[in-house]
């Protein structure tokens, strides 16, 4: 489903997700990679939250605390000096508008909710189709009063600062933004229009997305971040969930074959489904358990 390549995106310019407070009972999913002298803890994250989010859990905490160092997908994802030439490179094309490239009325409805968001047109027009829904998908969440900097990975980025403990990325912030920039011209162009689409379902059903993160119901979750991906747009599922699991699969192996104890925070939709990084895990034959 194209709502989860918004949730890949957001880790570099910060895409849409919101938060829902569970039951005293609920928590988000959490789990751990084990051998003789290593534990990985493996979070799934929400990258946009409200400030007032309850998420946190004294699971999660110990997992954090006992942790000498975080790892995330990105590093650097809200450093305007990072992202902003990135963004300029791979993000703009003000030689081939975005008129051009996708139809009247999608464009006129990209042009509605841009102006509505204070977007003015013509910087709307020189997007790259990607950038465009990237773009877009933020702006109700952010009129709805969400932060991006209550996200957990700035959370739990901030915390391990304090605490002196290093972090690491699986993927450096080009690389990151280039799964969106080097899609095929019809595949990005689809990316925009599906977004259009989910934006005017409303804010209601990020809720309910949200509201299965922080309850921890992983088949929930499955349903609103894979099924429709996988089986409506398998390059685009191929691509941005398969290919970089089986990438953090294999640099999880060879940090376990180290020692100590880290804490993994990834997207959620990264860590559910048939081809999550657990299943990449399994196949390397090293047991992903939930933490109960």
């Amino acid at each position: 489903m194209l709502r989860q390549l918004r949730r890949a995106a957001a880790g570099l310019v910060s895409v849409l997700a919101l938060g829902f407070a569970g039951s005293a009972l609920a928590e988000p999913a959490l789990w751990a990679i084990k051998d003789h002298d290593s534990t990985i803890y493996l979070f799934g994250t929400i990258h946009v939250l409200r400030p007032d989010t309850q998420w946190r859990s004294a699971k999660i905490d110990k997992a954090l605390t006992t942790s000498g160092d975080l790892t995330l997908e990105i590093i650097g994802a809200d450093d305007p000096a990072v992202m902003q030439p990135l963004v300029l490179k791979y993000g703009l094309d003000p030689s081939n508008p975005l008129s051009a490239k996708i139809t009247p009325e999608a464009f006129q409805h990209a042009s509605a909710l841009a102006q509505a968001g204070g977007v003015p047109p013509q910087a709307l027009n020189m997007m790259r189709p990607w950038l465009a829904a990237v773009s877009l998908s933020m702006l109700p969440v952010i009129k709805a009063g969400y932060d991006p900097k209550s996200g957990v990975e700035q959370v739990l980025a901030k915390e391990v600062k304090a605490a002196g403990k290093p972090e690491s990325a699986f993927e450096t912030p080009e690389q990151q933004i280039r799964f969106f920039a080097d899609l095929p011209a019809k595949t990005e162009a689809d990316f925009l229009s599906v977004t259009l689409d989910d934006v005017d379902e409303g804010v209601g059903k990020i809720d309910k997305m949200v509201a299965a993160w922080a309850a921890g119901d992983i088949a929930e979750l499955e349903a609103e971040f894979i099924s429709e991906m996988k089986g409506d747009y398998p390059e685009l599922y191929d691509l941005l969930i398969v290919k970089r699991n089986e990438d953090w699969a294999r640099q999880l192996k060879t940090k376990l074959a180290g020692a100590g104890v880290s804490f993994v925070a990834v997207g959620s939709g990264h860590l559910v489904g048939p081809d999550s990084v657990q299943a990449q895990l399994a196949k390397l034959g090293i047991k992903a358990e939930r933490v109960e």
